[in-house]
């Protein structure tokens, strides 16, 4: 984890010997000569810890409660330095919001240590328990600092699909166990100067330089499903897919976890934040959905135009094949009710939801395989219902749902609601 120090102090020689002994591969340090540079260093960058000695000119306890309220979202650690041994002017500081008071002169090996104490209790509170690795807020401050800095980084967003349904199956336990093998993928693939962040349960954040991110997004992809299957039992494995039990006899078919990637080299030139460059990370992971398997998608600057990544459209189409056409009627009134489009056919128009009768005889098995097998369809949830009940038959063809004849509308309303979701967050 990369930590950011600054030093406010005017002295000309003892903050750079305090920076020198603080500086590590690890850890940035900055030195402000004055208190105006010091608050507009702390606005741009929300440094983890702040040194500041009484030598500035002004009234410094004040300062330090000035700090105090402009960074109450992040609470940075903020030590004093000072000549003064008075027990009075300790208390002062303390009062006013400092963390640490310390007299000089100050042996610099205990300094040093001092420090390095408070940034381990603050990485600390910093952490997710589970991975240990720096939790979203962090990562939004390691962003920020990127950002300002303009260094030639890029970033890559990893999440693991169908990770939730997979927890729900196997436990959390299983999950946890799953994510912390992820971590450790990850982690063998790293140098010294990458960096990695949780930013949900499922989602991780890595920044690396612009040479290897491509690489690194495809070596991920491999490595986790080659590791994937071992998480599931021998039925699963051997059936290639999960079965989730649904309302009214509804069997779900949900492919095995597998990861999406996007990654991109950040472009200066755009004023992006933090918050902004996440999403536009989310929207190139997207891009990357395949029928099956793990799969990632690069923005590279040099060969992509400005604006190339557009805003995801919500997809409210839906696509019904039923041969009862009482039954088609209704469906299709319920869903325009509900707010849904009813696509006309799957030529012109890739709908969210398909909703499609088998048949008595389940002749058009054929055509449902070769629908989940189109890329084109690869976002599109498919709901295969039929009076037959081979529910075997009909999820080998990659169908998302069985829904067994005759159903309740209400349960149909239920999956197709849940299908939305999916497919447009």
């Amino acid at each position: 984890m990369f930590c950011n120090i600054l030093i406010i102090d005017k002295r000309k020689e003892l903050p750079f010997k305090y920076k020198k002994s603080l500086e590590t591969p690890l850890s940035t340090v900055h030195v402000a000569r004055n208190i105006s540079a010091g608050l507009e260093y702390i606005e741009n960058y929300e440094p983890d810890l702040i040194v500041i000695s009484d030598s500035l000119s002004g009234n410094v306890p004040e300062l330090c409660e000035r700090i105090r309220v402009l960074t109450y979202n992040m609470r940075p650690v903020i030590v004093i330095m000072s000549k003064s041994s008075d027990v009075n002017d300790r208390v002062e500081f303390l009062k006013r919001g400092a963390d640490d008071f310390i007299s000089e002169p100050v042996n610099i090996e205990e300094f040093k240590m001092r420090i390095k104490a408070h940034l381990r209790r603050d990485i600390e509170l910093s952490l997710d328990t589970k991975t240990l690795l720096p939790d979203r807020k962090y990562i939004m401050r390691s962003l920020k600092r990127i950002i300002c800095d303009k260094a030639e980084r890029a970033l890559l967003i990893v999440s693991i699909e169908n990770y939730f349904i997979y927890k729900s199956i196997y436990s959390e336990l299983a999950a946890d166990k799953l994510i912390q093998s992820f971590v450790t993928i990850i982690k063998s693939a790293f140098s010294t100067n990458d960096y990695l962040g949780r930013l949900a349960e499922n989602e991780f954040l890595i920044i690396t330089v612009p040479e290897v991110v491509e690489k690194l997004a495809g070596f991920l992809a491999f490595a986790f499903d080659t590791v994937a299957p071992k998480f599931y039992s021998e039925e699963d494995m051997k059936r290639g897919f999960s079965l989730v039990k649904g309302e009214r006899y509804a069997e779900r078919r949900v492919e095995l976890v597998y990861i999406l990637a996007g990654g991109l080299e950040i472009d200066y030139t755009k004023s992006e934040t933090p918050e902004e460059l996440i999403e536009h990370l989310r929207r190139i992971k997207s891009m990357a959905k395949v029928p099956t398997g793990s799969n990632y998608a690069i923005e590279r600057l040099k060969l992509t135009g400005a604006g190339s990544v557009i805003s995801k459209e919500f997809n409210k189409r839906i696509y019904i094949n039923e041969e009862d056409e009482a039954l088609k009627l209704l469906l299709r009134t319920t869903l325009e009710l509900q707010g849904y489009d009813i696509a006309a056919s799957l030529e012109r128009e890739v709908p969210a939801v398909v909703i499609y009768d088998a048949g008595d005889k389940l002749e058009n098995l054929n055509f449902i395989q070769q629908l989940k097998q189109d890329r084109n369809f690869a976002n599109t949830r498919l709901i295969v219902t039929s009076s037959k009940h081979n529910k075997s038959a009909i999820l080998n063809t990659k169908a998302d749902l069985y829904l067994p004849k005759p159903y309740e509308i209400a349960d149909l309303l239920y999956w197709v609601d849940t299908f939305m979701k999916e497919v447009n967050y």
